[in-house]
């Protein structure tokens, strides 16, 4: 079972930072890839580095929906505002990817996401009926569906651990 974000939209000349942030993310909150519409390898030399420094086996791929759509075989999410809302169908996605063992594709979007999407798409669900980002829709999306799990993994390989502290900053480097 593996757990994959398809970032749709992407512009690097305007979203890189944005979908950097998707990405980070994706791999903080339990996702094992971003595949990415536009290939834009800064996001890729910079996810690389944090998985090279925090640890963990995340990877970033450049495809099209279409591409990505093709060869998935599995549950996909798609996250929009238009969506039902994904409290109502969370247990149904957990029971298919953690019981069942299917793989999971999240769709998140950058400009207008294309119709055909939500034709693809097993699910569209909202965080929120509101407008708000896709950064927030994914985060909450992706702890509810570990259960909060996700906030106490621990990345293999990191060469840098953080210690909680209540004042200041306690970093281990291995």
């Amino acid at each position: 079972m593996s757990i994959t974000v398809l970032r749709i939209g992407h512009r690097p000349e305007r979203d890189h930072r944005i979908t950097t942030h998707v990405a980070l993310v994706s791999r903080a909150f339990g996702a094992d890839s971003i595949s990415i519409w536009e290939r834009d390898e800064k996001i890729k030399k910079s996810l690389d580095s944090v998985v090279k420094r925090w640890g963990g086996n995340f990877s970033v791929l450049f495809e099209t929906y279409k591409q990505a759509f093709k060869k998935f075989d599995g549950v996909s999410v798609h996250l929009t505002m238009y969506g039902m809302p994904f409290e109502d169908k969370i247990d149904e996605i957990k029971d298919l990817v953690f019981n069942q063992k299917k793989d999971l594709m999240i769709v998140v979007g950058a400009e207008k996401v294309p119709k055909e999407i939500y034709e693809l798409a097993n699910y569209n669900l909202s965080v929120t009926n509101q407008p708000h980002s896709e950064i927030s829709a994914l985060a909450l999306f992706l702890d509810r569906l570990n259960s909060g799990e996700e906030i106490k993994k621990e990345f293999n390989n990191a060469k840098l651990k953080i210690i909680p502290s209540e004042k200041g900053k306690n970093i281990i480097a291995e």
